[in-house]
């Protein structure tokens, strides 16, 4: 059975003060005898601040971007060894604002796939339509598009160590949600993808839910077959609505 996995993408958001008192409240809310894998991914400068707060606690920490290169001159980039040296288990690849913010192409967040497993990070590798191509019927060419670009470079075996999140990006930020069995129709459809390569490795791929989940919710979506957990975005700045979300994961 698939450990759930939730993980909050704190974006670019806490002070050192503001994020401290967010990681106590974690650590102290989460339990060793959780079944759910409990994840958080703040803003690199605050990455040494969650190593020693969640140091020995269930918790695990990543990054929310990556480079495709180890070192260099690239101002302003930072690498997966980087990330690694502090104590990162995974990193965000593919966020949709990164694909629509700054230019991210599928190629490139292959790229970045490779380049975090060559470093010994987990990629939560993001897939998911606009409102524009979700009206447009394009949800399902749109998501395979973004996953086989990951496939074909890096075959389906590099999912043995890779996590899926789906976003729909007219449900980031805006209050919207797909709905339980809208959201469940397309984790189906990702996993469809996966089982044509590889049955084992798609029935044992975790797909996360990346579009607006909050405590209200979470429990109805994660009890969809094919949803594996959650990637947090603006509940996973309160102790308390993060932890309501893994609770129901649990």
């Amino acid at each position: 059975m698939r450990r759930p996995l939730v993980a909050g993408n704190w974006k670019m958001n806490g002070s050192r003060t503001e994020s401290a008192a967010l990681l106590d409240g974690i650590r102290k809310g989460i339990s060793a005898a959780s079944r759910a894998e409990v994840a958080v991914c703040p803003p690199y400068i605050l990455i040494p601040l969650a190593a020693e707060k969640l140091a020995g606690s269930p918790a695990v920490w990543g990054g929310q971007n990556l480079s495709v290169h180890k070192s260099g001159a690239y101002t302003g980039e930072i690498s997966g060894p980087m990330l690694r040296d502090y104590g990162c288990t995974y990193v965000i690849v593919g966020h949709s604002e990164r694909r629509t913010l700054y230019g991210e192409t599928d190629a490139m967040v292959a790229e970045k796939y490779g380049a975090a497993q060559a470093a010994g990070l987990i990629p939560i590798l993001c897939v998911g339509e606009t409102l524009q191509e979700r009206e447009a019927n394009q949800t399902e060419a749109v998501v395979a598009r973004q996953l086989e670009a990951v496939l074909d470079q890096h075959g389906i075996g590099s999912f043995k160590n890779a996590v899926i999140a789906y976003e729909p990006v007219w449900a980031i930020g805006t209050g919207k949600t797909a709905t339980p069995q809208q959201a469940q129709e397309v984790h189906r459809f990702i996993r469809s993808r996966l089982t044509a390569r590889d049955k084992t490795v798609a029935e044992n791929t975790r797909i996360l839910y990346g579009g607006s989940m909050k405590g209200s919710n979470a429990k109805e979506l994660l009890a969809q077959p094919d949803i594996d957990g959650g990637l947090i975005g603006g509940a996973s700045l309160q102790a308390e609505e993060f932890l309501t979300i893994c609770r129901a994961a649990d």
